[in-house]
């Protein structure tokens, strides 16, 4: 018989709801009461979930000789008729924070489609015509603040398809002020003060993910919506806001919803149906919004709120926790296969066969790289590269190790296989003592201080060498020569890894892992490929990318006993030799080759998840 002192446990936590990111991450939308008419592309919404306005659009396409002068008023659970507007027309932007205090500005006119600049305030009850905007405009622009103090922007003008022309509204005139960076129509705004709105989404040359904040004069670049669309909608503020809906460049009609917090967007819970061109909640927030009516491939009078929970709990890397709710244990983890690639910034320099690495996917660096022999040294901190001090001697297919402030390259090609070594220090390059062997295309791994690289080329080596800050010293060989593996940004001396590349002159999967004494052969690769990125460490490794036979995207996790086909690169491509910087739950690639040099990235991401705990 056990005894108590004997049983040991620890307490979990019980609660109703799984955790979340945020609240948003814990919302979902719910059927609210249909628009008395079927109405896409409105002249303008205001207000929010429990106060809203949708006026003017479209009752079905073409919006141009179907446009209607009528709108509806939501009081959070059913649409009533308001006012005429006394300018029939579709494709404007509105603005205020209820269905008793809103402004519609602009838009497309009737007849026709002709950009409008008449301006129409709201007060419960009728439409009055007030000053015009400076600028004519039409097809869908942004709109946030009061009906006293708001701004528009964005649409098309008589003279441009695309505009990027703001104004602000005092209650009685309006007056230009900064324009957007990136001129465009059919995206969304949202504000309910306009010194802090945001713009997302729309219509450049295509779909687009581009989101700029205001702060009341000016427009600032932030973090991109991971879908690219237009005719989308949104409510919420330029720190906490929630975009739904629109078209992509496909063309697909979506219901996808991103929630953003400040700096970037997360995808939350879909729209139950897919649409474009539907009525907002500009004033609302991203706990509390509504999306009304807008296209499905027709014009539909759906309704749809949207509902976060003001109380929630964050969700923690480990956590254990009970659902009370579901009747499970939770844990709190990354699950690697679960991992996304989104596009990341352009390089200044579009290279292949660089050097590169990093400690962490927002600190990462490349070197070096052809077409030529490029000394360009960039580095990324997680929201643009520039430009820093070049590699002394401008070469490429280097070894390289280390982090953004003390990194080493050694041997590489300039027309020759090389053995010299440079060092750098966060503010410049130094040539060290040479490597014992002369190569290009191997694996690195380490610091500048306590370094190690093996194999390479010319021959398919086997040669590996350590690095003690001072001098190079020939330690054991690996099993299998090999060049242009996956090798680890965040390997060590005494633990590092060379997966797949040529062995004997053929793409392989074979792995090999270094213990600080010997090259042990452990499981294969998926996938042998050739000059593919690697990122991670021994025991948790990202592969990606390569030759197979041809041109792959194909990603492998390794959890230091087995490898796992995760989701493709973007862009199938081979790197000829760069390492990726991160980790194997967030790291990035840059650079490499299609049927040209690139400049592109690509950032991989495996987000914090709750998953049931099972026994068996």
């Amino acid at each position: 018989m056990s005894k108590y002192k004997e049983i040991k446990g620890f307490k979990v936590q019980t609660l109703a709801q799984d955790t979340a990111a945020s609240a948003a991450a814990g919302g979902s939308w719910a059927s609210g009461g249909a628009l008395p008419a079927a109405k896409y592309i409105p002249a303008g919404s205001a207000g929010t979930q429990t106060s809203n306005l949708v006026a003017g659009g479209a009752s079905g396409p073409p919006a141009n000789s179907n446009q209607v002068n009528t709108s509806f008023e939501y009081d959070g659970s059913s649409w009533t008729a308001g006012g005429a507007l006394n300018t029939t027309r579709f494709a404007g932007g509105g603005f205020g924070t209820s269905n008793t205090a809103a402004v519609i500005a602009g838009g497309s006119r009737s007849p026709g489609s002709a950009a409008g600049a008449e301006t129409e305030t709201y007060n419960g009850t009728a439409f009055t015509e007030v000053a015009d905007l400076n600028t004519a405009r039409k097809e869908k622009y942004g709109g946030a603040g009061t009906s006293t103090a708001g701004v528009i922007f964005g649409g098309g003008t008589p003279s441009a398809a695309n505009s990027a022309l703001t104004e602000n509204w005092n209650g009685s005139a309006w007056t230009e002020t900064g324009d957007l960076n990136t001129a465009r129509s059919q995206l969304a705004g949202v504000g309910a003060a306009y010194t802090a709105s945001i713009a997302f989404g729309g219509y450049v040359s295509s779909g687009s993910a581009l989101t700029e904040t205001f702060n009341g004069s000016s427009w600032t670049e932030t973090g991109d919506l991971n879908t690219a669309r237009e005719g989308l909608s949104g409510s919420g503020t330029n720190t906490e806001a929630l975009a739904f809906g629109g078209l992509t460049p496909a063309p697909a009609i979506v219901g996808i919803t991103e929630n953003f917090n400040g700096s970037t967007w997360t995808e939350v819970s879909d729209l139950s149906t897919a649409r474009y061109l539907t009525g907002g909640s500009p004033s609302g927030t991203n706990l509390s919004a509504l999306a009304a009516g807008g296209n499905t491939g027709s014009a539909t009078t759906a309704t749809e709120e949207w509902t976060a929970p003001t109380d929630f709990t964050k969700i923690n890397l480990g956590q254990v926790y009970y659902n009370s709710g579901s009747n499970a244990f939770k844990v709190t983890q990354q699950s690697t296969p679960a991992g996304t690639w989104a596009s990341g910034p352009n390089i200044n320099n579009a290279r292949f066969q660089a050097g590169g690495g990093g400690a962490t996917q927002n600190a990462s660096w490349i070197v070096g790289g052809a077409p030529g022999t490029k000394a360009f040294h960039e580095q990324y901190d997680g929201s643009a590269w520039t430009e820093v001090a070049d590699l002394g001697t401008a070469k490429y297919a280097v070894m390289s190790l280390g982090t953004t402030t003390a990194a080493l390259v050694a041997g590489g090609y300039d027309g020759a296989y090389e053995n010299d070594v440079e060092v750098w220090d966060g503010s410049s390059w130094t040539e060290v003592n040479d490597i014992n062997t002369i190569r290009g295309y191997g694996g690195a791994a380490g610091t500048t201080t306590a370094g190690i690289i093996y194999g390479g080329h010319p021959g398919g080596l086997s040669v590996t060498e350590t690095w003690n800050g001072s001098s190079w010293t020939e330690v054991a060989d690996l099993n299998t020569g090999g060049t242009q593996g996956g090798k680890p940004s965040n390997g060590t001396q005494t633990a590092a890894i060379f997966s797949g590349g040529l062995r004997t002159a053929s793409n392989s999967g074979k792995t090999e892992t270094w213990d600080g004494s010997s090259w042990t052969e452990t499981t294969d690769m998926n996938t042998a490929r050739a000059y593919q990125w690697g990122f991670g460490t021994s025991t948790a490794q990202l592969v990606c990318g390569g030759n197979d036979g041809s041109l792959t995207g194909k990603t492998e996790s390794w959890n230091g006993s087995a490898w796992t086909e995760v989701a493709d690169l973007a862009t199938a491509s081979v790197s000829n030799n760069p390492n990726g910087g991160g980790t194997a739950t967030a790291g990035i690639v840059a650079a490499g080759y299609t049927s040209t040099a690139l400049s592109t990235s690509e950032e991989w991401t495996v987000d914090v998840a709750n998953s049931t705990i099972t026994v068996s």
